[in-house]
């Protein structure tokens, strides 16, 4: 099969869908690699490496476009790519379809086919290709918003660990997936005021267990969620819901009495985020003000850490790359994982939470 890797457009978006020694597996295994010029610089790694393994450079994205069957991305298409896409292609790339109507049906027009990274899921209901990305922007949450309550930033100045003799600062993380335990690990582990919160109590007992009580664990509802919002400096929005768009727990009346300079973070603003007052925004302009409260929407936060983020979506991913080389669309019958990833195919909403989403 031949497998087209092109260079991500999105804003400040550095990842690469392959690193050089994937695409050497691959290439080893029968495959043609064409990846586009300078589509992995972002991330560390030259031309002249994926050369090395036996993958081809195309010029630009059209010839990579061109010449493969099976598009490999990270992040979604953007509308300077969909006339790149034809009816013979296999897309598979993080997604988000629920969030975005606009997609779903440029996408549609295509008639090729869309497997999601995010819907890719095990028979225990856990979520391979996510997972990683998750961890890396659950990370990353706790150290972007103590970035943005320092004073220089718009902030009002909070030291999220404290120093003796002074109050921590308070860090509500709502929901307790991936995404929502590792900002627990690095908001521990900087010394803050943390409480977790989440719809579900065996995970809640799992987190009190893991921290050793360092943890508050608080049941989801409006009014555990309420009172620990307006009490905090930092919230991290952290639902998910697979496939489907996330549910807004946090109303502009709670934003309203929060703490002027504190911070909100939503992870989960792509797939339509859990704050009402949040809307999607970029590495290039990050923030924005709302009653106060600086409020952080990146769509793409693993970006950020191109290097450590795109080493982990490869070693995710490669498995089922190399599963759909190897077997061609026949393998959406015989493996139940990337079955639930086909999204959209030749024209026709497959994913249910996609289909409730045009209509909603």
């Amino acid at each position: 099969m031949i497998i087209g890797i092109p260079k991500e457009i999105k804003d400040n978006e550095y990842r690469v869908a392959l690193i050089p020694s994937g695409a050497g597996i691959l290439v080893k295994s029968g495959h043609k690699v064409i990846i586009q010029k300078s589509a992995g610089i972002g991330s560390g790694f030259t031309d002249d490496e994926y050369k090395e393994t036996g993958a081809e450079i195309a010029e630009d994205a059209k010839a990579v476009y061109d010449n493969a069957e099976l598009i490999v991305k990270v992040k979604e298409p953007l509308s300077a790519e969909y006339s790149l896409i034809k009816e013979h292609h296999t897309i598979f790339t993080f997604l988000h379809l629920s969030a975005d109507k606009e997609l779903i049906n440029a996408l549609i027009k295509t008639s090729a086919i869309f497997v999601a990274y995010e819907t890719v899921e095990l028979s225990d209901g856990t979520l391979p290709i996510l997972t990683p990305m998750s961890e890396v922007a659950g990370r990353l949450s706790v150290l972007i918003g103590a970035q943005y309550l320092m004073k220089p930033a718009g902030g009002m100045g909070r030291l999220l660990g404290g120093v003796p003799g002074v109050k921590r600062g308070k860090i509500t993380i709502i929901g307790a997936g991936a995404v929502g335990i590792n900002a627990a690990k690095i908001a521990v582990g900087i010394g803050a005021d943390v409480t977790i919160i989440n719809r579900g109590l065996d995970k809640l007992r799992v987190i009190d267990n893991i921290f050793g009580g360092r943890i508050e664990t608080l049941a989801s509802n409006p009014y555990n969620i309420e009172k620990s919002v307006i009490e905090s400096d930092l919230v991290i929005g952290a639902v998910l819901i697979k496939g489907a768009r996330a549910p807004v727990l946090i109303t502009k009346e709670m934003v309203k009495r929060m703490r002027k300079g504190s911070v909100i973070v939503d992870i989960s603003i792509d797939q339509g985020g859990c704050i009402e007052t949040m809307k999607p925004t970029t590495h290039s302009n990050p923030v924005y003000d709302v009653d106060g409260v600086i409020h952080y929407g990146v769509t793409n936060i693993p970006g950020a850490v191109p290097r450590t983020s795109t080493f982990a979506l490869t070693n995710a991913t490669l498995p089922y790359i190399k599963k759909i080389a190897d077997k061609g669309l026949n393998i959406f019958k015989e493996d139940p994982a990337l079955a639930k990833g086909v999204n959209i195919s030749k024209g026709k909403i497959i994913y249910p939470a996609v289909a409730e989403a045009l209509r909603g």
